[in-house]
């Protein structure tokens, strides 16, 4: 039965600190898709250091993230239920800021992969309890709007690690070898300990100037339910989760593809430099990534005022074939240029899902398990949708077309599949949310 807090119209106020919290938190998930991202960029160097394929490159931006991104992510949801929040964000920036360091100090596969494994394990601290602290400083009138602003650093970040990562990369590496004491850095490497050492006071930033809106602790911990209750739940609305779950994480499977290996694509076929590809793919990455993002977010306002129940689900669907369709030409761009328009054809799509997704978690589960259903959902997403989707480019390249200058092919192949795979999925989940959403009589927002 739906929890009928999650069904009364909102009379809360915005909590004073609210868009100073989303303000901050963005600008640590900003950090965040730089520290994650920059890796990408990084692809010919590290190659050429470590002496790696493109399968060991797919592991260490898919699965070694992943790994520990998903599986800390339940048990951080649990703490952001009863816990400090903000000890908890702060705790996770500045551990995946170090790990972020700890990459620029790495001198074989192993180590990176060790090193990448603790940047996800830091970061899987910050969207839970950011969701979770935002969902007590904002009514459900305005809740999506900081939420969208929040997902709004996502591509940010992305875009920055782009374009400022490749002027980085530019500037360390006419400077060759780098000597810190006994200590020689690559270019590569030092570019890690740039982009990491920033964290740093963010987290100190969050620590000294947010607080709990319920004072020093949170709930007391009798309030939370039970992980079964969250199993039951799953369970009792299968029809609506199973096909959210798994259509939405294929659909994040096409846009964790382009983020990951659109670099190496533009690098490795067209001869730019990761300067000159850094900042055209940050445009593509603020300006399409973006765009979608907001887009998706209008056009499921506007069908759920039109009375689409299913909205979200819509959106999801429109967005993941529109993915599958724009991937397809891709590796056929005949020049720059055009890759770059076809490239950010298929980011503006890819990035749908974002808005949509959250969504459905938000109408569908009581406010007490919200933040565990998200971090049950994160985990497949990132342990299947990034880990297998960039793993799998990766394979590809090496054992099925045997040249790193097929990644735009295999691109296309995993992205047109898992677009097309993700529209059919989320066709199934469409009707029972909308009988769920008729039937619990949801109110309209306030607008």
């Amino acid at each position: 039965m739906h929890d009928k807090a999650t069904m009364a119209p909102s009379i809360q106020k915005t909590h004073p600190q609210g868009w100073y919290v989303v303000t901050v938190c963005m600008v640590a998930y900003v950090l965040s898709f730089i520290d994650r991202q920059i890796l990408s960029l990084l692809i010919a160097p590290i190659q050429a250091d470590l002496r790696i394929s493109d399968t060991q490159f797919g592991l260490l931006s898919g699965l070694a993230f992943a790994l520990f991104y998903a599986l800390m992510g339940l048990p951080i949801a649990s703490l952001s239920d009863s816990k400090s929040r903000p000890l908890i964000i702060a705790a996770g920036v500045a551990f995946w800021s170090l790990a972020t360091v700890g990459c620029g100090l790495a001198r074989n596969f192993a180590q990176l992969f060790l090193a990448r494994v603790c940047v996800g394990a830091g970061e899987a601290a910050l969207t839970p309890a950011t969701y979770s602290l935002i969902s007590d400083l904002f009514p459900k009138d305005r809740l999506g709007r900081a939420v969208a602003v929040y997902s709004l650093g996502s591509f940010l970040g992305a875009g920055i690690a782009f374009l400022v990562g490749g002027a980085v990369i530019a500037l360390v590496s006419a400077h060759g070898v780098t000597q810190i004491g006994a200590i020689s850095l690559s270019p590569w490497q030092l570019v890690f300990i740039l982009v990491g050492l920033p964290g740093l006071p963010v987290a100190l930033l969050v620590r000294q100037t947010i607080r709990e809106p319920f004072g020093d602790g949170r709930r007391p911990s009798q309030d939370t339910p039970p992980f079964s209750a969250v199993l039951a739940l799953l369970g009792r609305q299968r029809r609506i989760f199973v096909p959210h779950i798994a259509g939405f994480m294929l659909a994040a499977m096409a846009l964790f593809a382009v983020l990951g290996w659109s670099p190496a694509f533009i690098m490795r076929r067209y001869g730019l430099s990761p300067a000159e590809s850094g900042v055209w793919l940050g445009l593509v990455a603020v300006f399409a990534g973006g765009g979608g993002c907001l887009a998706s977010g209008w056009l499921m306002d506007a069908m759920t005022r039109a009375g689409r129940a299913n909205a979200p689900f819509l959106t999801g669907i429109v967005g993941a074939t529109g993915t599958a369709l724009a991937a397809l030409p891709v590796p056929f761009a005949p020049n720059a240029p055009a890759a770059f328009a076809l490239v950010g054809l298929a980011m503006f799509f890819a990035s749908f899902p974002m808005p949509p997704s959250t969504a459905v978690i938000q109408i569908a589960a009581p406010p007490r398990l919200r933040s565990r259903v998200a971090a049950i959902f994160i985990f497949f997403n990132s342990l299947i949708g990034l880990a297998v989707g960039n793993g799998l480019i990766g394979y590809l390249n090496d054992h099925v077309f045997h040249s790193p200058k097929a990644v735009g092919l295999s691109m296309a192949i995993v992205m047109s599949g898992a677009g097309a795979l993700a529209a059919l999925i989320l066709s199934a989940g469409a009707g029972p949310f909308a009988r769920f959403v008729t039937a619990a009589k949801i109110p309209e927002p306030e607008r």
